[in-house]
């Protein structure tokens, strides 16, 4: 995978971990409707066995398995379902795995998803709900639509079926008060209300208190970046001269750097001007070395300039 959060001189249209669950939940989707339907295994629907197996079942049902609450995730009940929740994980989704890193997304995805499925198995049985499967990756993208929420407040959000600009922080305060009275109010309408909320919450607490799980993600990407190991020991490739026939001359054996050219300003950053140039140049090392290698000054331009977009 991937984890450079941007390519070139701009961010990436599909990041690597997005495109993956495109064609993971796409391709699950396809294999029950192209090779499961229709079919049996000893006299029961091939289908309803694979759904026993990795649909997130009740507790009470006595088919829980742990593995549930991860493979739930990637299983849908209609083309609309899974329509929505990939159009809504590309929308939400793409700007933050492109800001965060691959593996980042990756991590707060899943365990949002499992924040998800860990309210909605306790939950249910309190409220007197119907015990039946759940499936779907609405509780991953609803925390994944909170985290929107929080680093891009003031961005418009324009969905169906509400056709009016909204702040994205009012957005998600909307679609959270929503699923909370339909939670209260519906219990026969197929819809796992207490998952959606219960994926918010675990991605707001994944952003409140997850600083140490994402230190060990950035350790993990730091050392799978190391340019080169053999036996155990790190080789460090640094500057060396390359001898001339005159000893007292020397040629680097790096290109100058380019003078920055000026261009009109878009952005202005605590009263700094933020020319295209410098914006590139922070993208170059995103590309290059990773979003955690840059400092705390190119961090915040980069975070103010996504909201002033």
């Amino acid at each position: 995978m991937n984890d450079n959060p941007a390519g070139g001189r701009g961010f990436t249209f599909l990041p690597p971990f997005i495109k993956t669950l495109l064609i993971t939940n796409v391709g699950f989707f396809l294999f029950e409707m192209m090779f499961l339907a229709g079919r049996t295994l000893g006299g029961e629907p091939l289908q309803a066995v694979v759904r026993e197996l990795f649909a997130l079942m009740p507790w009470e049902s006595g088919a829980f398995r742990p593995w549930q609450v991860i493979t739930y995730q990637y299983m849908h009940g209609g083309f609309s379902h899974l329509f929505f929740n990939m159009f809504a994980l590309w929308m939400f989704g793409m700007e933050l795995e492109n800001i965060w890193g691959s593996r980042k997304f990756a991590v707060f995805y899943t365990l949002s998803g499992i924040a998800a499925a860990v309210v909605h198995l306790v939950i249910s049985p309190l409220l007197g709900l119907p015990a039946n499967p759940t499936v779907g990756a609405s509780g991953s993208i609803m925390g994944v639509l909170l985290a929107f929420g929080l680093t891009f407040p003031t961005r418009p959000i324009l969905m169906f079926p509400i056709f009016i600009p909204i702040p994205a922080r009012w957005f998600v305060v909307l679609y959270a008060g929503i699923s909370l009275v339909s939670g209260l109010m519906s219990s026969d309408d197929g819809v796992a209300h207490f998952a959606h909320l219960g994926g918010a919450l675990g991605g707001f607490l994944l952003l409140r208190f997850g600083q140490p799980i994402f230190a060990l993600v950035d350790r993990w990407e730091q050392r799978s970046r190391t340019p080169y190991q053999a036996n155990g020991r790190v080789i460090e490739v640094d500057y060396r001269p390359i001898p001339q026939d005159d000893d007292d001359v020397r040629t680097p054996i790096y290109a100058p750097p380019q003078p920055r050219t000026n261009t009109p300003t878009r952005f202005v950053v605590d009263g700094e001007p933020i020319s295209q140039e410098h914006l590139d140049e922070i993208l170059d090392k995103i590309s290059k070395f990773g979003y955690h290698n840059l400092s705390a000054r190119e961090k915040t331009i980069l975070e103010e300039i996504s909201r002033q977009m």
